[in-house]
């Protein structure tokens, strides 16, 4: 399902004010392989950046915010098998790592910078999978969806690539501040195709960007301003390709705990089918450091313009994606970013096992050769 959603260019909020008080985050994620699946190429993170150790769940956590950020994320893999599995799992780590490494550092609570950095992390996860699936041709054509959330101070930064969603869930209504690059969501702005016949579409499930099949990406920079009792809402396709936005926000709204929000909206897709895995990552953020919601407020899809990135007259699509992926060379030749540990074995074993049915089809095609030959002689 599409939902409306309200896209808006503004400039850079300025700093919140009175960044000593704090904000406090409620949080709670799960993941579900559903009806039809048997295995989970879907993957989470949450982080808070001032350690950079991400939270296990097993019950509701409570945190103050982090002075350097709060790290949420959501992939949604696709490739195949384990190629999705390791796609959506390589990108939740570099992410991860990537924010770790050159951001947490920094302790800045500088906005720009910090979107900036998601930006840059999101980049380096991509050439991370591209890179691998170079080198390895078994694996070529994996990659995955990200939608990754970072709260500075009473501000959500986004970047997003391909139809996971974000939705803000505000007075029990669920609203999605993210914007699909899909198919289905190009035909809808050019008008070609209304919601009822986008829901229904056999190509509804058309991303027009992952991380991994191409070397350079284009990721939608948004932001949105947090109010106390506002919660963030994460999930694949899963869940918000069955399940309507305004059933969303009514779960949410109804179950004060979140871990029970999160089963639910689960179980609202699994008793439609479960046709995919579904991964949900809810956060409710209150404290002393956060206003009271306002009517006034803008709830929805808004641009972020990193400052100083300017398209004029004069620059092209080109020029732009050129110079971003000479921004990655630099990156990877002053901070190689290998795969970690865990995903290298996955990796290697996925490898093996390819190479290995391959050398099994080879021996029984080899076989069944011979047998025909053996008896088209025979039968002379």
């Amino acid at each position: 399902m599409k939902t409306p959603i309200e896209t808006r260019a503004a400039r850079m909020p300025t700093p919140p004010k009175g960044t000593d008080a704090p904000v406090m985050v409620d949080v709670f994620a799960l993941s579900d392989v559903g009806r039809t699946r048997d295995h989970n190429e879907d993957a989470f993170v949450v982080a808070d950046l001032s350690n950079g150790a991400p939270l296990q769940f097993d019950k509701v956590l409570r945190q103050p915010a982090g002075p350097v950020g709060h790290l949420f994320m959501v992939a949604d893999g696709m490739g195949g098998a384990a190629a999705g599995e390791l796609a959506s799992e390589t990108a939740v780590d570099v992410v991860l790592r990537y924010m770790k490494e050159q951001w947490s550092p920094r302790r800045s609570s500088d906005g720009p910078t910090f979107v900036q950095a998601l930006e840059t992390a999101t980049d380096v996860a991509n050439t991370s999978i591209y890179r691998h699936a170079v080198e390895h041709p078994e694996l070529r054509g994996m990659g995955t969806t990200a939608t990754i959330a970072g709260l500075l101070g009473d501000t959500l930064y986004l970047a997003q690539v391909g139809d996971s969603r974000a939705y803000l869930v505000r007075d029990g209504t669920a609203r999605q501040i993210t914007k699909d690059q899909s198919l289905m969501q190009k035909l809808l702005e050019a008008g070609e195709i209304t919601e009822e016949e986008a829901e229904i579409s056999e190509r509804r499930n058309i991303i027009l960007q992952a991380l991994g099949p191409e070397a350079v990406i284009r990721i939608d920079l948004t932001y949105q301003r947090v109010r106390r009792g506002d919660v963030l809402v994460l999930c694949s396709d899963g869940l918000s390709g069955i399940v309507r936005g305004e059933e969303i926000g009514r779960a949410v709204a109804e179950e004060a705990d979140l871990q029970a929000a999160c089963r639910r909206l689960i179980g609202m897709a699994n008793a439609l089918g479960g046709p995919d895995n579904i991964t949900v990552v809810a956060a409710r953020f209150d404290g002393s450091g956060l206003a009271a919601p306002n009517d006034d407020d803008h709830v929805g899809h808004r641009i972020f313009a990193v400052p100083g990135r300017e398209v004029g007259p004069g620059d092209s699509v080109d020029d732009l994606m050129r110079a971003k992926t000479e921004q990655m060379e630099a990156v990877f030749q002053k901070t190689p970013l290998e795969l970690p540990a865990a995903v290298r074995t996955e990796r290697q074993e996925l490898s093996l096992v390819v190479r290995g049915v391959l050398a099994a089809a080879a021996v029984v095609l080899g076989g069944y050769l011979i047998w025909q030959i053996l008896q088209y002689f025979s039968g002379r």
